[in-house]
């Protein structure tokens, strides 16, 4: 894995910058205040066509039973995102990754899915939409399944707004058997240059209103 510090202040344009030829910025830790750049040499992709949705997941997206909305709270999002949990003790996201993040969700560039169950905020995740590349940042869950649901509401959306990447980063046994691949560094940018000059929307469906399990579900399968 390639990495590169960050020696000067990082606004949200060169983020962004960074972003479109391959880098995106991690911490050590949440108590270190410093960033640097990542360009992992194998990266980790979901192709659409191959997002796996089981029978008792799809179950529960079309159950609606958690109330999935977007872009409704961003900062409880990555709060969420950034705190321990199982199997994770230590965090990247420190308080200049929150920064400049939310600073591109008010210019636009940053989302969120987020899962709710009688309003409480279960599950989420947030991301980075330049062209037509969605960047996964991170999510979480307090609830079993919601992260999933998440993910498969995003894909839904992804795949009705247009977009040709989604990349999540780095492969884990959890996001293999939802349908991530591993791809070469050089296959990643070649899919960044495809998708990165083509328009997408991501708020394709409405903002203002949750998306129903079974409009997600119908766009995943056109």
């Amino acid at each position: 894995m390639s990495r590169l510090n960050a020696p000067y202040a990082i606004t949200p344009h060169l983020l962004l910058r960074a972003y479109s030829i391959g880098l995106f910025p991690m911490a050590e830790s949440a108590d270190d205040d410093q960033l640097y750049w990542v360009d992992p040499e194998r990266r980790a992709i979901f192709p659409f066509d191959d997002f796996v949705v089981s029978r008792s997941l799809a179950k529960t997206v079309r159950s609606d039973r958690f109330e999935v909305v977007v872009d409704r709270d961003f900062d409880a999002v990555i709060d969420a995102c950034a705190a321990p949990a199982f199997r994770r003790e230590r965090t990247w996201i420190n308080a200049e990754i929150h920064r400049l993040y939310r600073e591109l969700f008010d210019i636009g560039f940053a989302h969120t899915v987020e899962c709710r169950l009688d309003g409480r905020l279960v599950g989420g995740l947030y991301g980075v939409a330049l062209g037509s590349a969605f960047f996964g940042e991170s999510m979480f869950h307090l609830e079993r399944d919601a992260s999933k649901v998440a993910l498969v509401h995003l894909i839904g959306r992804l795949r009705a707004g247009g977009f040709q990447l989604l990349d999540t980063q780095f492969i884990t046994p959890h996001l293999a058997s939802l349908g991530a691949i591993e791809v070469s560094r050089e296959e990643y940018h070649r899919a960044l240059e495809r998708a990165l000059p083509e328009k997408a929307n991501f708020s394709v469906w409405p903002k203002t209103a949750p998306v129903r399990g079974a409009q997600a579900l119908a766009a995943l399968a056109d």
